[in-house]
């Protein structure tokens, strides 16, 4: 499959992080009201839970607490509603009454630790932030909460003493050596946070765990040196950041600052900011396809100690966008500061949650307007695109992208997406000639891009053409990409198209595992099973598809087969050249409609000492090996029959003419 048009302007390594989302209160329904059972209540609760309706479950909840107000299983689920929903004060009442049962205590004291840091009692936050029961996790967070606490508190030699003292998992010494540096500066020892911001900036491994952690490290060391004088220090530490992440815009805008004199401000300029930044390091870093929920909740706790923070914000609406809570991700983008460098890329992707809630003309009119603002700003550019792209406005988004490439001047490896976003609006326009030569480009300015290499290899493949060059591209997608079950999908296509259905099963098996709702990937597996005689799995696979609630197209088809089946596979060979650049050459044409055993080629005689057999549709060397040695493990001797498949046993195809032994006498 070619991945869709890209619906994050971090795509084009624009932005400046990944996310997490708040819903908001909802008042009890009557449909919540007329719930007249405890078991119904909490029942009704967890479904809620599961779809992310989290307004739902917060009334489902207290509407079950009504039946029976001392259950603390029941009370630990409303608090955490609550404060994953936004509402931290409505949870604080919840905690104080949870806050012995040892197996809640980690949210429970924490929310009241956060409480009294915001009210400046921290004393009192430094016990709540003593637990029974810790785990890794647990005794980092409080440990970088209780330094940050004797810190405002006054004690800045205890809270240096508690920081150096804190002990733990390898993972631990990058957040541990960050927070050392800003405790240290905000101390006053500027020798001990240059030491320590010296040894977060090499520590490139833990920064491979938790880039975010990494990257505002490295702003925060580079804001520190500008502070001290050495501004030409300051901009290499922020040049080895952007080769981390090009195009951070937060980055961009410290840069700015330095170079034209400005004083550099404090990533963290307090005691409640270095308790939220530690509660946002550990949201980040935790930030994992499924950890959405739990991410979300330390992000609020976060946003209860620094409501107006950038970081916070763009995080909690990046969460929203996951869940697919498009209102969430506006209410959150809305409220980042008109003053933070973060500000534009909050309204462009504010603009696409609109296009998210089929809201076109808005999104339209409000992408329209900021990039009025900006002309030469790309990413406006990328998300107005964006935004035709959904409506399959296809020709408007390709006379965009046409714009922006006249405005861009010399491209750098930054307007690589531009590119690429063109060559798929002129793709979907049917206009190959003027889409490839986008895609070339976009693999000029960034080699070995996945998305590109895939979309481009995929193109290929599926127009019949380049066919073992598209493989290849597809090929090296999945290994820069493994977990992404578009392009992997898109590998185990390209072997379906090449008749090569072994391998087809075995990837887009692989696919569906990585993506197990779409249909597209499922129905795909559908094919292949049926193609290698799996015939009842492959029903299954388009009942599934069906399930899933497919488009027309997708569903028209998925219904087709489950009444017909497929006719026989029409065995392809690239338009470019189906003899010499595509095939082997002991590759021969099929018979028309070779596709099953009955079809199957004969082995046949071709001189002493060996046999041939013409491969068909679906086999493998091991079935092969199977079917005529009578052991599949004999494929070794295949290979050293044939000894061009030494290297990618893989190049068998359809029609490949295949030394076997001759048979014993």
């Amino acid at each position: 499959m070619r991945l869709k048009t890209g619906r994050w302007i971090m795509a084009a390594g624009l932005a400046a992080g990944i996310a997490t989302g708040n819903a908001w209160a909802a008042p009890e329904t009557d449909e919540t009201v007329s719930i007249k059972t405890l078991s119904g209540a909490y029942l009704a609760a967890r479904v809620a839970e599961t779809d992310n309706d989290l307004a739902s479950a917060i009334a489902y909840y207290r509407r079950a607490i009504s039946f029976d107000a001392d259950n603390q299983t029941l009370q630990q689920s409303l608090m955490l509603g609550l404060i994953s929903e936004g509402s931290f004060d409505e949870a604080l009442p919840y905690a104080e009454k949870l806050k012995e049962v040892p197996e809640v205590e980690r949210f429970s004291r924490l929310a009241l630790a956060v409480d009294s840091i915001r009210g400046e009692r921290y004393a009192e936050a430094e016990t709540w932030l003593k637990l029974t029961l810790e785990s890794d996790l647990d005794r980092l967070i409080t440990g970088l909460m209780t330094a940050w606490a004797k810190l405002g508190a006054g004690d800045s030699a205890g809270a240096l003493a508690f920081v150096d003292q804190l002990s733990g998992p390898e993972w631990y010494d990058l957040f541990i050596g960050y927070h050392r540096a800003l405790i240290a500066e905000r101390a006053g020892d500027m020798e001990t946070a240059r030491t320590a911001f010296e040894a977060t900036q090499t520590n490139v491994s833990g920064g491979g765990a938790a880039p975010e952690v990494f990257l505002r490290s490295l702003e925060a060391y580079a804001g520190f040196l500008a502070r001290e004088g050495e501004n030409d220090k300051a901009l290499e530490v922020l040049a080895k950041a952007e080769e981390f992440a090009p195009g951070r815009v937060t980055i961009q805008a410290l840069r700015e600052d330095i170079e034209s004199g400005e004083q550099a401000a404090l990533l963290v300029p307090d005691a409640q900011a270095g308790a939220a930044e530690a509660l946002l390091n550990l949201a980040t870093a935790l930030n994992r396809s499924g950890g959405e929920s739990f991410v979300r909740l330390y992000l609020q706790y976060a946003v209860a100690l620094r409501p107006d923070s950038d970081a916070i914000l763009v995080q909690l609406a990046g969460i929203a966008e996951q869940q697919s809570n498009a209102e969430a991700a506006i209410a959150n983008y809305e409220k980042v500061p008109a003053s933070s460098p973060m500000r534009r890329i909050a309204e462009l992707q504010l603009g696409l949650n609109l296009a998210d809630l089929e809201r076109f003309d808005e999104a339209e009119g409000h992408l329209k307007a900021a990039l009025a603002e900006d002309e030469n700003d790309m990413r406006a550019y990328l998300a107005l695109g964006g935004v035709y792209a959904r409506q399959e406005k296809y020709r408007d988004a390709a006379n965009l992208y046409d714009q922006a490439v006249a405005r861009m001047g010399e491209p750098t490896r930054a307007e690589w997406n531009i590119f690429y976003q063109r060559g798929i609006a002129y793709e979907r326009l049917k206009e190959w000639d003027k889409a490839e030569p986008n895609f070339h480009k976009a693999l000029e300015l960034y080699p070995d891009q996945p998305q590109a290499l895939n979309y481009l290899g995929y193109s290929w493949v599926d127009m019949n053409i380049n066919l073992e060059e598209g493989l290849e591209m597809i090929q090296r997608a999945v290994e820069l990409r493994p977990s992404d079950g578009y392009i992997v999908d898109s590998l185990g296509w390209a072997f379906y198209r090449l008749g090569r259905f072994e391998d087809a099963a075995r990837e887009l098996e692989r696919a569906v595992g990585l993506m197990p709702a779409d249909p597209i990937l499922n129905d795909h597996l559908g094919d292949a099973y049926w193609r290698v005689g799996r015939k009842l799995e492959a029903t299954f696979q388009w009942r599934h598809t069906l399930a899933l609630e497919p488009d027309d197209e997708v569903k028209a088809d998925a219904e087709r087969k489950l009444a017909e089946g497929m006719q026989p596979f029409e065995q392809r060979a690239d338009a470019n050249d189906a003899s010499e650049e595509t095939l082997p050459a002991n590759v021969v044409p099929l018979p028309d409609g070779a596709d099953s055993k009955a079809d199957e080629p004969p082995v046949e005689t071709v001189a002493v000492g060996s046999t041939v057999h013409v491969v068909s549709p679906g086999q493998s060397l091991w079935s092969i090996a199977a079917e005529l040695l009578g052991d599949g493990n004999r494929y070794i001797e295949l290979l050293d029959l044939n000894p061009d498949l030494r290297g990618d046993p893989g190049r068998i195809v359809p029609g490949y003419r295949l030394n076997l032994p001759q048979p014993a006498n």
